[in-house]
């Protein structure tokens, strides 16, 4: 295997909770309450969290940087995502 093969391998693979160790509270909050819930759209996320649009954006983003999260398109509303916790234990 090339160093070219594990590096994409790496990035394909799922975060653990040591990668969310060093991220932000509100990354934190939200992994949280993502692996409480099976699927969960933003707008979701942030009624149950209480943290602003934006803050939950910007968690998400950091999440998804780690690989701790998935998404995917609403079966009920093509617009809107549907998050759920990709971690490995």
């Amino acid at each position: 295997m090339t160093d070219s093969e594990s590096i994409r391998q790496d990035s394909l693979s799922s975060g653990t909770w040591d990668d969310i160790k060093e991220l932000p509270p509100s990354a934190k909050l939200v992994a949280k309450v993502l692996e409480q819930n099976e699927a969960m759209t933003q707008q979701m996320i942030t009624e149950e969290t209480l943290l602003p649009d934006r803050t939950v954006r910007y968690a998400l983003s950091r999440l998804d940087e780690e690989n701790t999260i998935s998404s995917r398109f609403s079966v009920m509303d093509a617009r809107r995502q549907l998050y759920t916790l990709d971690i490995n234990s």
